[in-house]
C-alpha cells in the first residue's frame, strides 16, 4: 500500500509544489502544447503497475473503432473523402478504474491532493475532479502488434498519460500542433487532409516507461503508431473533470469499455 505521493513520484527531481517550478511547466505546456517528464514515477512503482497490468489484462475489453479524426458522426453537407469524414481505425484493450487493485500506486497519484493542485497550477484549472461514474477515472490501455490509435482531436481540452512499458517497435506518439480552432470553429480542413495523406512533417515524441505526459489535444491532431513486435504497449490514462458530478457518456462507456458500470 502507497500512503503519500513521495513513495510514488520522484519528488526530488519533479518538485511538485514549487512555485518556480511550476511557472516553468506551465510556460513549457502553453508555448509547446505538451509537457514531458522523463523518470517521473519511482523506479519500484513502473514495475508494480506493469506487474498489476499483467495481472488483470484478462479483464481488458478491446475495440476496433472506424472514425474520423473528430471523433463525431459523418457530416452528409461532405462527401465521404473529405477530411471531415474520412475514415481512421482505433484498437485498443483497455481495463478501468473499477478494475484497478484498491492498493494500486496508480490510486495514490490519482487522489493525492498535491499532484491535482500541481495539475491545477500547470493546466490553469481552479480545481480538478474524478468522474462521477466508476470506469472512467483510470484507464489502463494495452497495444499488441498490429493496434494503433489513428489520426484525431481530443474533446478535452487536455489529456494526461503514463508510459509503463514501451514495445519493441511502433507505438509512437505523432502529433500536429495547432491545426484547427475548436472553439472558432475554424477546422482548417485543407492542412488536416494533407496530414491524413502524410504530406505534412509531424512531431514525435520519444517517451519512455515512467514518463508522464500531458498534452493539449483538443486542437493538436494526433495519433499512435502500430505496434510492432511481441511486446505490449501499456499505458494509463488519467482523466479529470473541472467539475463535480460529471459522468462519461453512456455511448462512450459502452463503446470503449463494454459496459455502463452501474
Amino acid at each position: 500500500m502507497y500512503n503519500t505521493l513521495s513513495q510514488v513520484i520522484d519528488l526530488d527531481r519533479y518538485p511538485l509544489q514549487d512555485d518556480n517550478f511550476r511557472h516553468a511547466c506551465r510556460k513549457t505546456l502553453d508555448e509547446e502544447g505538451v509537457l514531458v517528464m522523463p523518470g517521473v514515477l519511482q523506479s519500484d512503482i513502473v514495475e508494480s503497475i506493469r506487474r498489476e497490468g499483467e495481472e488483470n489484462r484478462h479483464l481488458a475489453y478491446y475495440t476496433a473503432n472506424h472514425h474520423n479524426i473528430y471523433l463525431s458522426p459523418p457530416d452528409p453537407e461532405f462527401p465521404a473523402d473529405h477530411p471531415r469524414n474520412r475514415e481512421v481505425v482505433s484498437t485498443k484493450g483497455c481495463i478501468t478504474t473499477d478494475q484497478i487493485p484498491a492498493d494500486s500506486a496508480l490510486r495514490t497519484l490519482y487522489d493525492a491532493p498535491e499532484f491535482r493542485d500541481f495539475l491545477c497550477a500547470v493546466l490553469n484549472e481552479k480545481e480538478l475532479h474524478e468522474y462521477a461514474d466508476p470506469l472512467s477515472s483510470i484507464n489502463l490501455h494495452y497495444a499488441d502488434a498490429g493496434q494503433e490509435l489513428g489520426w484525431h482531436f481530443d474533446n478535452s481540452s487536455f489529456a494526461l498519460t503514463l508510459m509503463i512499458q514501451t514495445p519493441e517497435g511502433g507505438g509512437a506518439f505523432e502529433y500536429v500542433n495547432d491545426v484547427r480552432d475548436a472553439d472558432a470553429e475554424e477546422m482548417n480542413y485543407d492542412l488536416a487532409g494533407k496530414i491524413l495523406d502524410g504530406e505534412i512533417p509531424v512531431n514525435t515524441l520519444s517517451i519512455d516507461a515512467g514518463t508522464l505526459v500531458l498534452f493539449r489535444g483538443r486542437n493538436s491532431m494526433h495519433r499512435v503508431t502500430a505496434v510492432e513486435g511481441e511486446r505490449t504497449r501499456i499505458l494509463v490514462v488519467l482523466a479529470y473533470n473541472s467539475a463535480p458530478g460529471i459522468s462519461l457518456s453512456e455511448s462512450a462507456r459502452m463503446t470503449f469499455f463494454g459496459r455502463l458500470g452501474l
